[in-house]
């Protein structure tokens, strides 16, 4: 059991750091497209917010999963 929880914190780290890539990407691919003006505006304003939120939820995975690759749940019974 420890080991898939080694192996899964190594999946977590990599799931953040591909998440957060993935969001900026589509930020940056939403707004490039939405039109001048107010739309672009709300758009980008959007996408500001869904960044502010997720970006530290994909922190808080990449943290939980060094945690879990480090071992530091081994002592815990499941």
């Amino acid at each position: 059991m420890n080991k898939i929880k080694q192996i899964f914190g190594i999946v977590w780290m990599i799931l953040a750091v591909l998440l957060v890539v993935f969001m900026i990407y589509q930020a940056y691919a939403k707004v490039s497209i939405a039109p001048e003006g107010f739309a672009r505006t709300n758009t980008l304003l959007q996408w500001v917010i869904i960044l502010l939120i997720f970006i530290p939820i994909c922190g808080g995975l990449f943290i939980f999963g060094k945690y879990a690759f480090r071992k530091e749940f081994d002592n815990l019974d499941v």
